[in-house]
């Protein structure tokens, strides 16, 4: 990965990249479905092969204070129901990630989650209180998961509807959330740095500038999820997770 020595790096590319960070906090706090932004304006102020790379130690920051602060909702059955199929869509997204057309890829993961959006939405409407327990509804959400977050660090869509899925409330949604990403992105750490070269000395140098915005957006990420009513979350975390849909085909 070849980036610009960070007083190279235009003031523009600085302020995209800082508004990123703070979107990043934000989203670990607890506000789901908009890591897309995250992903578009690392892409616009550094390119997207390289963006992947920063990215990543972003995202482990941000996991840190919010397994801190959300640790006791977690739960730990749901996760680990989840994390397993996860790792292996990580491992299969290292494999496909140098070949897979980047046009492919983007119509049919949009497809795939607008899909599971209309049909969260349509068992909200439903009022049911039967969650999926088949092995392959946890399978497939998480194997997609994996390749996702691998690929563009896009898994938000698909957790976000596995754990909507299994009814959980706001704040063990949240800290189940949090754990889940936190392992998930140490376990891409040597991926990054060993197979795809995208994570560099050079690379965690602009990472550590970042790291203000990040604790910025924590702070008032956990200030508006306080006001969320539970009921309003869910909703907004399907239409959060839609909109960013949406957006990756205009990326």
């Amino acid at each position: 990965m070849t980036l610009a020595i960070t007083s190279d790096i235009s003031t523009t590319a600085w302020v995209m990249a800082l508004t990123a960070a703070f979107v990043l906090g934000v989203s670990k706090a607890g506000i789901k479905g908009i890591a897309i932004i995250i992903v578009t304006l690392m892409a616009l102020a550094f390119g997207a092969k390289e963006s992947t790379g920063l990215i990543v130690p972003m995202l482990i920051v941000g996991d840190i204070f919010a397994v801190i602060y959300y640790n006791k909702h977690a739960q730990w059955k749901y996760l680990l129901r989840f994390l397993p199929w996860m790792m292996a869509g990580v491992l299969l997204g290292v494999l496909i990630g140098k070949d897979l057309d980047e046009q492919t890829f983007k119509i049919g993961m949009a497809i795939i989650i607008l899909g599971s959006v209309i049909m969260m939405y349509w068992w909200d409407r439903r009022k049911s209180k039967v969650v999926p327990t088949h092995w392959a509804f946890a399978g497939f959400m998480g194997i997609m998961a994996g390749i996702t977050t691998m690929i563009g660090n896009l898994a938000g869509a698909f957790s976000n509807i596995f754990f909507l899925a299994m009814r959980l409330p706001k704040n063990e949604f949240i800290g189940t959330a949090a754990w889940l990403f936190f392992i998930i992105n140490i376990f891409k750490m040597p991926f990054h740095i060993f197979v795809w070269k995208t994570i560099t000395v050079e690379s965690l140098l602009i990472d550590m500038k970042l790291i203000p915005g990040i604790l910025l957006g924590l702070l008032v990420g956990i200030r508006l999820v306080r006001h969320i009513k539970e009921r309003f979350y869910r909703k907004m975390i399907l239409v959060l997770t839609a909109l960013g849909a949406l957006l990756i085909l205009f990326r």
